[in-house]
């Protein structure tokens, strides 16, 4: 019997409650979701290793960004012998949870998935007291966790298992190439997006047939958690560990392992590339990196202005610019700037910084003291060598005095090749250049290392065109008011980042991506 074809939906749930006019209903959720999250808050997690729940008297505290004197949870610090446990685990695992039908393997996920689904307000609402993003940008988050879930299983399953018969000339030879998965794979996920790409990047390893050891982000390792409880018991012993700790001791152990087959990383440049130089040294082996962004946005005389400043601001500030795909520097063509520059100045002054489980805030805290300080150094550096229009302090009312809230920023009149205009940030800090000709428009928003997302403002349809021959971006947006450069939808906007934003050039949510956790055989039978 033919397997029927389950097609793919995203969750979309704050998109279908505006549809859907329960609105109201969406905020009374997520309120219950509140207090049930606080009702956990200060209990101890175990790491998860071999099928196990492992305790440990050796813990370290996960705090809100919002308010430090809220302790969320606590986590084992595990040891180097702890995550090569967690290894030789995924390794003995691997031929029982590879050899299962793949079909076997989507129903897992899916079930996961719905219980995502069912939980997605308690979730969310966890997410917002770890990482401080909003109530809307939380259930994003939750969204496309399960969004990478159902899409993946619906991907093997359209692939039939990425199995597919070959022709021959000669009858006797009966041809066909296989997919096969690496083996054991090491997942070190970031903060910024706990458990949409903690989780895609752990389901796309595993639904594939490898087996993970999935490293969340210290400072939020309960988002992702919740995953990983919900699978252990429901696949082989090992097949899925979860390992709490420093990067210099857990991620580092995964990427020095050579037992280890395939890493996935989402983080910094820097570590990435040290990542991949030292997986990679004797041998060759996968590693996804996803390495962030110094996101472009130009804005030209043809512009609906009022459209570009909502989409400047929501994709400059939205979760405080800690997005590998906020928008960080934005080139105006001289006609427009000053009009533009005072539209957007007013509607930054106007958003709302509190603490981001509460219903009309826009911006919460950004995720912790480094950060914190680096903002810091960066407003004065900002203020020696250009003008800060709006922002540039910490704000430290009575409130927010225990968190880590700062003011969105926009600068200006700062040097073309200033290290504010090279360099990430991943804070809530913008850059303003003005520019001539469309031509050097183009030309300056190219001038980075990193090629992850960009955008445009223009009603001229050649200008839109030129744009999306000539950028060098993997996610490219034009005329997009509601973000300008960020909230790409998995399946519509597979994510990818081109130069030192990425190391494959396949998106995750698209339909390639779960192809890198595989390698193909090609089988031949004679008759």
């Amino acid at each position: 019997m033919k397997q029927v074809l389950i097609d793919f939906e995203n969750e979309f749930t704050w998109g279908k409650a505006i549809s859907t006019n329960s609105v109201d209903e969406f905020h009374q959720k997520y309120e219950k979701g509140v207090e049930e999250a606080k009702n956990g808050f200060g209990k101890e997690y175990p790491a998860i290793i071999n099928g196990k729940e492992i305790y440990s008297d050796d813990n370290f505290s996960v705090n809100s960004p919002s308010d430090t004197r809220i302790t969320i949870a606590k986590f084992p610090k595990c040891t180097v012998s702890d995550t090569n446990d967690a290894i030789a685990s995924s390794k003995q695992a691997f031929a029982d949870w590879s050899n299962l039908p793949y079909q076997k393997r989507v129903e897992v996920f899916r079930e996961c998935a719905d219980y995502f689904s069912s939980k997605k307000f308690f979730l969310a609402a966890i997410l917002a007291f770890e990482n401080g993003k909003n109530r809307f940008e939380a259930m994003g988050d939750i969204d496309e966790a399960i969004d990478f879930m159902r899409f993946y299983a619906f991907q093997i399953e359209k692939n039939e298992g990425f199995c597919k018969q070959t022709s021959h000339p000669n009858p006797q030879e009966k041809t066909q190439t296989v997919m096969k998965p690496y083996g054991v794979w090491g997942i070190i996920s970031p903060f910024n997006f706990p458990s949409a790409i903690a989780i895609g990047m752990t389901t796309g390893a595993l639904i594939t047939g490898n087996t993970a050891i999935l490293k969340p982000a210290s400072s939020t390792p309960l988002s992702s958690f919740y995953f990983v409880k919900f699978l252990f018991s429901k696949i082989p012993d090992g097949a899925v560990n979860f390992v709490t700790g420093s990067g210099s001791i857990v991620g580092k152990t995964l990427i020095e392992s050579q037992l280890v087959d395939g890493i996935a990383f989402t983080g910094s440049r820097e570590v990435g590339m040290q990542g991949f130089q030292e997986f990679t040294k004797i041998t060759t082996k996968p590693f996804i990196s996803e390495m962030g962004g110094k996101n472009p946005v130009i804005v030209t005389k043809n512009a609906d202005l009022e459209k570009a400043a909502n989409g400047v601001m929501n994709a400059a500030f939205g979760f405080g610019g800690q997005k590998c795909s906020a928008c960080s520097r934005v080139y105006l063509q001289n006609e427009i700037a000053d009009q533009f520059i005072e539209k957007l100045v007013e509607k930054t002054k106007k958003i709302k910084v509190g603490m981001p489980w509460e219903k009309e805030v826009f911006l919460g805290p950004i995720i912790n003291k480094d950060t914190f300080e680096k903002f810091q150094d960066a407003s004065n550096l900002a203020k020696k060598d250009g003008e800060i229009l709006t922002g540039g302090s910490v704000i430290k009312t009575n409130d927010l005095e225990n968190g880590y809230f700062v003011e969105p920023t926009i600068v200006e009149k700062l040097p073309e090749d200033h290290k504010l205009m090279k360099e990430e940030l991943f804070l809530p800090f913008l850059c303003i250049q003005r520019y001539e000709n469309f031509d050097d428009a183009i030309k300056l928003a190219n001038q980075s290392e990193y090629g992850l997302t960009a955008g445009i403002f223009s009603e001229d349809k050649n200008q839109l065109e030129d744009f999306f021959t000539k950028i060098h971006s993997g996610v490219v947006y034009a005329n997009r008011s509601a973000s300008a450069t960020t909230a790409a939808l998995v399946s519509s906007q597979p994510f990818v980042g081109w130069k030192y934003s990425g190391t494959t050039g396949k998106g995750a949510g698209g339909e390639n991506y779960l192809q890198q956790f595989m390698r193909t055989q090609t089988q031949t039978r004679c008759n």
